[in-house]
Order: structure tokens, then C-alpha cells, then sequence
């Protein structure tokens, strides 16, 4: 093994905090491999959130790329029992439009039929009557086993499960220069995003998970890694206007995916060359675009309030450079840079959310081969999450109503006690965020982490300000409680909330009209003309 003198060390450094970096983090520290995470924002930045929140039947990719779709059918039966406080067993149609080619239906039926992929016909005119928004154009229908999955939970129950076994996490910590002699791996330098500081890390092994940054990773050592980031754009609409998933029964394209949780409903996505891996911004046009494809399925969709735009950037691998988007398959690849000269750092690339497990399964397999470790994967049977005991359970629901205490359950697993018992000794650490049903005894819970430096990083643990409002009422009574009790540290009061709402901002922005609008000048109201967060009003 490979020591720096002086600084700390680790068997293997995984870089990457989203969800196939956390699940090869976790499933290396289940293996007892001394592990390290380090992400250069805060765990989930990325596609891991930045995505429609489809566990795939592996129906989407039946007919162009059955490897992938096999592997979406067999992570998705595992997922339902290892996963089961992220899923929300919604199922899904399939549906065709009579502008949809028929020839594709019957290529479609058979590729299911050969891979395992339960498909069950259901009349049209039932379809629509189970879902009352959908076109009463379709003219084919298909039930499919699909669900709904949470990617900021999945990512940091992972993350949670994984410390448990005793991983370190590092988050707002950037790469800034893998270091290497005689084909080994010394270590890297980092640099705290937050402070500037630079250190020095020892490692034996190098994991690149860094999804759309992987060729940046890769430079750093000198290697070269052919990933070109795709761009999705989606749209988060204040109804749930569909109980299930709904699939436009045609080849993968654009704003054919509707995915309903709690009480919204994603549309999505479009695939366009990324300028970058950060190329996260969303015109208007982009919006319109998926508004006028949406609406074929579900016409009255123009008149629903959308809550905000978001898009990500998928890292598609392909040896074929002239290879782009929606062409380039979603199998996943295990880079080995041995012929590179460097046997000690592999990087992964490519796959899907629904496949990460496995993903990282195969990572892991590759890392302790490598470092002849012989431990065998125990993520294929054990869940990410305990649950809180039976007792435990008895005595939530006594406090919370019905809804909000599931909801708190499934976040917290075995932490719910905690929860508890901060609210029995505090009746005012009840609910802050009305929208996700969040406490103040949660959010109290998620400030203590050593992840959390901010409200953001708060919001993404408990999904604080994700609701309706988007934050309009909840920032407004939790920063009080954030700031006096010291859970952003040292930052000023207004830079705290000014950063919470940005993040807001950015999504809406790009849908400012109507019920949205609305909401927007309601929350202007609330955070400039009352509060004076931008210190525009000036006292006589």
C-alpha cells in the first residue's frame, strides 16, 4: 500500500458523491476496505437529482438496447425490497398515440416478451378512466412494473449506511491533482471549496465516479476518457395530475416520460449536447418545447401551474466519438487505466440511476481484485435503511398526523427516534415545511451532520422547501431557527436565506407566467418588500 508521510491515508479514495460514487463508497466499506468519499459540492449534485426519479422497468430500452433494459428489470425487483423508503410502487403505462408507429408496438411487445419484461394490455378506455388526464386519443395501452425513486434519498441513505461500516465522507472538497510514481497511485491533493485550504490524501486505489466530471478526474492523472455530457431538461408541474408513470409507447425521445411524486409530477426529458458538465441552465424555449410535446398526452397540460425547470447532464460513454445522445446506449463501462500506465485507478462510467447497485457491484468486484481482497457484495440482500422500531412507530403516530408521519419515516429510518424525542421535549420543533411535512427536529438533526454547511445542503437532506411554495413559507420560518441556533456556522443571516432562495430562483426563472408568477411576486413580497433581504429600502 501506497503511504504519504504525514497526512492521512486510505486504502481507496472514491471521488464522486453521486449515486453510483456513494453506492461503490458503501459497498466497499460493507467490505471492511478503509474508504474515502470526497465531492467536490455536496452529495447528489448532478444527475443523481437532476433527473426524472424513474426506477426503470427496463421497458424504455427493450427494443434499442436490451442489455441495459435487462439490467433496469433485474435492479428494479431488488430495489423495491432494498430500497424500499426511496420507491414509491406507483407502476406504469405505456401508451401509444394513433401518430405513433404501430410497427414499433409489436418490435416493443416481443423485446419484453424475450427479456422478462412484464407487460400486461389494458384497454384504452380503461387506462383513461384509471388516469382521467390522459388523452382519450391513446389506442394502445400497456401496464409495466415501473416506480417512482427519490435520488436525494437513495444518495444519502447510501452515504449514511456506508459511515455505519466506517467510511469518511468529504464534501465541498475538489481534486485537484492525483499524484503517481512508477505506475502507483501516492495520493491526491484536495482543496476545500469553502475555504481554500489544501491538503494532501494517501491512497492505494483511485475510483473516478465523477459521472459527467470524469474526464476532468481522469486529466488530473493524465488519462483520457471519452465522455461527452448530455443535457436533460425537465419540468416539475404543482399537480399530480397522473397516479402512474406514464411512457409514450414510441422510440426514446424527447418529453415522453411523465413520473408523478407526492404531490407533483415531473415531465421529461430532452437530450442535447452539453457545453460543459455544469451546463445546468434553462431557456424557455426548452420549456415551450416540452409543454407543446407533454400536451399530446396530457392536453389540459397548459393549464397547469409548473413549479420549476431543472435539467442535468448525463456522462454517455461511447468509443465511437462521432456517437451522441439519445444513440449512445445506457450499459455502463469499467475503465481499466492499467494500459495507460497507472493499474491503481479505474473509472466508471455511463449506466442508468436504476442501475447503480449493480454498477457499483461490479466496481467493487473490480477495486478488491485489485487489492486482493476477497470479501464477498452484501449489497445484492442487505437494505440501505433500519427501521425504526416497532415502538418507536407506536409512538410517532401518536404526534404526527398520518401522512406526515409515513413521510418522516422513510426519510429517517432508525434516526426517528431521535426526532422524537427532541419534539416531546419541544412541542415548537413540530412542522416547519407544511409541503414535505419537514420538522424543525429534522432539520435540527440534518444541521448537526458534518455534511451540512448550509441551508441548501439541509434542504437536500430533508426536502425543505421542494414543495409547492419552493420555499416561499418554509425559508421564512426555519431561517430564525437555523441561524439562532448556529447551524450555518459563522454566515450572515441574510447570505444564509439569500442562497436558499437562489436555488429556488434559478428553476423558476425560466417559467415566470401565470399561477407561477404569481407565486413568484408572493414570495418577492414576502422576502424584499417585508423582510428587505436585498437592503434596497432605505430608512428616512
Amino acid at each position: 500500500m501506497s503511504f504519504v508521510e504525514g497526512v492521512r491515508n486510505y486504502s481507496v479514495v472514491v471521488i464522486g458523491g453521486r449515486a453510483t460514487g456513494v453506492g461503490v463508497f458503501r459497498d466497499l466499506c460493507m467490505r471492511g476496505v478503509n474508504t474515502l468519499l470526497v465531492e467536490q459540492k455536496d452529495l447528489a449534485y448532478g444527475t443523481s437529482s437532476r433527473f426524472h426519479g424513474l426506477l426503470h422497468s427496463g421497458g424504455r430500452y427493450a427494443v434499442k438496447d436490451p442489455e441495459s433494459a435487462k439490467e433496469c428489470r433485474e435492479e428494479n425487483l431488488l430495489l423495491r425490497s432494498l430500497a424500499k423508503h426511496c420507491i414509491e410502487e406507483t407502476e406504469g403505462y405505456f401508451v401509444r398515440l394513433p401518430e405513433d408507429d404501430a410497427a414499433f408496438e409489436q418490435k416493443w411487445l416481443a423485446a419484453c416478451m424475450q427479456l422478462g419484461i412484464e407487460e400486461v394490455p389494458i384497454e384504452p378506455q380503461m387506462a383513461t378512466v384509471l388516469e382521467p388526464g390522459l388523452s382519450p386519443r391513446i389506442i394502445s395501452a400497456y401496464r409495466v412494473p415501473d416506480a417512482a425513486i427519490d435520488g436525494f434519498r437513495l444518495v444519502w441513505q447510501n452515504t449514511v449506511s456506508a459511515r455505519k461500516y466506517g467510511g469518511t465522507v468529504r464534501t465541498y472538497t475538489r481534486v485537484i491533482d492525483i499524484k503517481s510514481s512508477n505506475g502507483c497511485v501516492d495520493g491526491i491533493t484536495v482543496q476545500n471549496t469553502l475555504t481554500g485550504e489544501v491538503e494532501n490524501i494517501g491512497c492505494s486505489f483511485i475510483v473516478n465516479a465523477a459521472g459527467s466530471w470524469a474526464a476532468k478526474v481522469a486529466g488530473l492523472a493524465g488519462i483520457r476518457v471519452e465522455v461527452k455530457p448530455d443535457k436533460g431538461t425537465l419540468l416539475a408541474f404543482n399537480h399530480r395530475f397522473t397516479s402512474r408513470i406514464i411512457n409514450r409507447l414510441r422510440p426514446p425521445s424527447d418529453g415522453d416520460i411523465f413520473v408523478p411524486h407526492g404531490s407533483v409530477t415531473i415531465l421529461g426529458t430532452t437530450s442535447s449536447p452539453a457545453n460543459g458538465p455544469e451546463d445546468m441552465m434553462v431557456s424557455t424555449a426548452e420549456v415551450n418545447r416540452l409543454l407543446d410535446i407533454g400536451k399530446e398526452l396530457f392536453e389540459a397540460l397548459p393549464k397547469y401551474r409548473i413549479l420549476r425547470a431543472f435539467a442535468g447532464t448525463r456522462p454517455l460513454y461511447s468509443v465511437d466519438t462521432g456517437t451522441t445522445g439519445r444513440e449512445v446506449s445506457r450499459n455502463f463501462t469499467i475503465i481499466d487505466h492499467s494500459l495507460a500506465g497507472l493499474a491503481v485507478i479505474a473509472t466508471i462510467v455511463g449506466g442508468k440511476f436504476t442501475t447503480y447497485r449493480l454498477m457499483a457491484e461490479k466496481m467493487t468486484d473490480f477495486v478488491c481484485k485489485k487489492l486482493s481482497i476477497t470479501a464477498q457484495c452484501r449489497t445484492r440482500t442487505e437494505p440501505l435503511l433500519e427501521d425504526a422500531a416497532s415502538g418507536v412507530i407506536t409512538e410517532g403516530r401518536k404526534l404526527f398526523p398520518a401522512y406526515s408521519f409515513d413521510q418522516a419515516a422513510s426519510r429517517l429510518g432508525a434516526e426517528l427516534a431521535v426526532v422524537l424525542e427532541a419534539i416531546k421535549a419541544d412541542k415548537a420543533k413540530q412542522h416547519v415545511c407544511e409541503c414535505e411535512m419537514v420538522t424543525l427536529a429534522e432539520i435540527e438533526l440534518a444541521a448537526k451532520d458534518e455534511t451540512s454547511f448550509s441551508l441548501e445542503d439541509i434542504r437536500r437532506k430533508t426536502r425543505l422547501g421542494m414543495g409547492t411554495c419552493q420555499g416561499a413559507f418554509c425559508g421564512f420560518r426555519s431561517i430564525g431557527a437555523v441561524m439562532s441556533r448556529e447551524i450555518c456556522g459563522q454566515r450572515n443571516t441574510v447570505e444564509t436565506i439569500q442562497d436558499f432562495l437562489q436555488s429556488r430562483w434559478a428553476g423558476i426563472r425560466p417559467v415566470l407566467w401565470g399561477g407561477q408568477l404569481r407565486e413568484a411576486e408572493l414570495m418577492r413580497g414576502i422576502y424584499e418588500a417585508t423582510l428587505n433581504i436585498d437592503g434596497e429600502i432605505k430608512n428616512e
